[in-house]
């Protein structure tokens, strides 16, 4: 096969075609192993030495640091494959890919050669929320605090998390502005505490622990300021910041998520017998059906709107606008509500089916979590309405906030 010309700011070295391929072949495993993962709380090391040659961390980071430099939307592709087979292997690889990325992304370049050196093999995981505190000691920082969320803590070498810095007073240091100043911080995962807490209704198989960190040393060159955080190479591509880099995974995962449901369902419709064979006779059900696919389609379709237009602003040296992250913040929204819509559809039409352990019951408990992540949180998609129609068109993006320019 041949590579796919490219243009120049993207990878050429990684064709993503060979990685769906590989996600092919190795979804049988990662399906096979849902209940097990499940059952562990995490994923069993079988599940996970099948995702670890993907090197899902380095999906965006640059080629010069051994990642695969890839846009936006083919790395969607690949969280989307993986996830049709386990929500949850699904999630761990959005997690590794998206911090991957922010870590590659406003490190400086001391810490980015560790990290990315040749040879090595690191992983993210961690909590974006300001949790912890810094102190300032010789070096670098001594951190201490508790953390929720790690997704793919067990599996990962570094950690990611926010803190605020002790302004001498034990209370949070503020910029000329008033803001407490917080930090992203970096350190080895065998430094932390897990501290369990992951008895969930979905995305189980996904170890998304708390954690915790006790006078953690941390280097001074692994700390970057999350909110405002200035990208320190492919400047384009990164102007996404933070937010919107995690949105890239976050909106695979809905994709991979809806399309296995909807799949699913159809799949059992075309059965002959039972409840299955009178669905499948059911003008009823095929109608709504095809509304779910229709509006499903359409999520994606937009999603892939906006991260074209997002992947040609950036081939063109520019970086992304205020607008286009309003409109990445709605198309991530809008796919999470089409995957929520079909999960609900799936889940009623196939009666006891659904409600019994397998596919359907697990993908229908994975999105129910899933669309309750802050990342599709009411006031986003209202702010971002608010944008559209020109009362905070004179605002930035801060994170998740569409915040009045200084």
């Amino acid at each position: 096969m041949n590579m796919p010309l490219k243009h120049s700011y993207w990878g050429q070295t990684v064709d993503y075609r060979d990685l769906l391929e590989q996600i092919r072949q190795i979804g049988p495993i990662l399906e096979a192993n849902a209940d097990a993962d499940e059952a562990a709380g995490e994923l069993t090391p079988e599940s996970f030495e099948a995702l670890r040659p993907l090197r899902m961390s380095h999906l965006f980071a640059a080629e010069s640091l051994g990642g695969a430099q890839l846009p936006p939307t083919q790395g969607m592709e690949l969280i989307e494959a993986v996830t049709w087979y386990s929500g949850a292997a699904g999630w761990v690889s959005m997690v590794h890919a998206g911090i991957g990325a922010m870590s590659a992304a406003f490190l400086p370049d001391s810490a980015v050669s560790r990290l990315f050196a040749p040879g090595t093999e690191n992983r993210f995981s961690g909590q974006g929320a300001p949790l912890g505190m810094l102190k300032k000691v010789e070096g670098g920082w001594r951190l201490n605090g508790r953390w929720s969320y790690g997704s793919g803590y067990s599996h990962a070498t570094y950690s990611h998390s926010a803190a605020f810095i002790d302004d001498g007073t034990g209370k949070p240091a503020r910029d000329e502005n008033g803001n407490p100043i917080i930090m992203c911080t970096h350190a080895p995962i065998e430094e932390h505490t897990p501290l369990g807490n992951w008895d969930v209704l979905g995305l189980r198989g996904t170890g998304s622990i708390d954690y915790a960190a006790e006078d953690v040393f941390i280097a001074e060159d692994m700390v970057f300021p999350i909110q405002t955080a200035e990208p320190q190479r492919q400047k384009e591509l990164f102007s996404l910041g933070v937010i919107g880099l995690a949105s890239i995974g976050h909106t695979g995962w809905a994709m991979g998520a809806g399309r296995r449901m909807l799949d699913e369902i159809a799949a059992f419709a075309r059965q002959k017998t039972g409840r299955a064979g009178a669905l499948g006779e059911s003008e009823k059900f095929w109608h709504d059906y095809g509304s779910a696919e229709a509006r499903f389609r359409a999520a994606r379709a937009f999603v892939m709107e906006v991260w074209g237009d997002i992947e040609r602003t950036v081939e063109s040296g520019q970086p992304v606008s205020t607008r286009q992250i309003t409109m990445l913040h709605l198309a991530k929204a809008e796919i999470h509500e089409a995957a929520e819509r079909a999960a609900n559809f799936a889940y009623r039409a196939a009666g006891g089916a659904s409600l019994r352990a397998g596919v359907m019951q697990r993908f229908f408990r994975d999105i129910m979590v899933a669309v309750n992540h802050i990342t599709v949180s009411p006031g986003i998609v209202a702010s971002g309405g608010r944008d559209l129609g020109g009362i905070w068109s004179d605002r930035r993006w801060q994170f998740y906030d569409l915040i009045e320019k200084k």
